[in-house]
């Protein structure tokens, strides 16, 4: 058998391939670079990724990223509190952030319905989202769900449970790639499809 480095070398490679886009020579690439400076690279990357285990969780209302309990967007009383949008990830909400055309507030589902991978909707934050709804001066939800299937499916779950109330339901505007996600989307369509938003239903 070929020799293909040290077991720690192949074991690192390993934890680097479990990361969404990287693939076994995607991670091989990244070690060989840590490795030609590693007192400079590994101590800095290795305290990061600690720090944010220990540190960063969910917001208590959006479900955001915070470093706090709530997170700064839903503290700050400037932003439109009767309007929600309702995004699939935390990192969802800083791609519609860097388009600065929304300045309401978010609700992160966690995920979307797929019921062949047995995802339905007690899988994801629909339950707390309709709570929310239900117990705050909401009078507009946006679906900024990814433009594909299990996306679409998800905002039509969603405006179906709200039919019955006097809230106005939209969903954001095409623009954006179908089955595309929002994170990889340049900020400028992203912005235009957020201010472009259509009524769902």
């Amino acid at each position: 058998m070929a020799y293909q480095g040290p077991k720690r070398f192949l074991d690192a490679v390993r934890a680097l391939s479990l990361l969404p886009g990287i693939g076994e020579k995607t991670a091989q690439r990244l070690i060989f670079s840590l490795m030609k400076n590693p007192k400079d690279k590994i101590p800095i990357i290795s305290q990061s990724l600690t720090d944010l285990m220990h540190h960063v969780r969910p917001c208590t209302i959006c479900f955001g990223y915070s470093e706090e309990p709530v997170c700064p967007v839903c503290l700050d009383e400037r932003r439109h509190k009767h309007v929600l949008c309702v995004v699939q990830d935390p990192t969802d909400i800083f791609a519609i952030e860097k388009s600065a055309q929304f300045h309401g507030m978010y609700h992160v589902l966690g995920g979307v319905l797929a019921p062949l991978d047995g995802i339905g909707p007690d899988q994801i934050r629909i339950r707390e989202l309709l709570a929310r709804i239900q117990g705050g001066p909401i009078s507009e939800v946006i679906l900024a769900t990814n433009p594909n299937v299990e996306g679409d499916a998800t905002a039509l779950f969603i405006s179906q449970k709200l039919e019955r109330q006097d809230i106005k339901v939209s969903r954001i505007a095409q623009g954006i790639p179908a089955g595309g996600s929002l994170e990889y989307i340049d900020q400028h369509t992203l912005g235009r499809a957020i201010a472009d938003r259509r009524v769902w239903v």
